[in-house]
């Protein structure tokens, strides 16, 4: 017996739902910004990288 035969009917209409809302959700549009990195943001682990010196503030 598989995963998906054990979930109920409106557990089945709830799981469709929310992938077609997620597969409808735009990105969201971020604005440039000038003299900013290059790459990824340097924060999404909480600290700055510039240069190869990461600070954490």
């Amino acid at each position: 017996m598989s995963k998906a035969d054990t979930l109920s009917e409106a557990a089945k209409r709830a799981l469709a739902e929310a992938q077609a809302r997620r597969k409808a959700q735009q990105p969201a549009a971020l604005p440039r910004e000038y003299g900013g990195p290059k790459r990824a943001e340097p924060t999404r682990y909480g600290d700055w990288e510039r240069k190869g010196i990461a600070s954490d503030f």
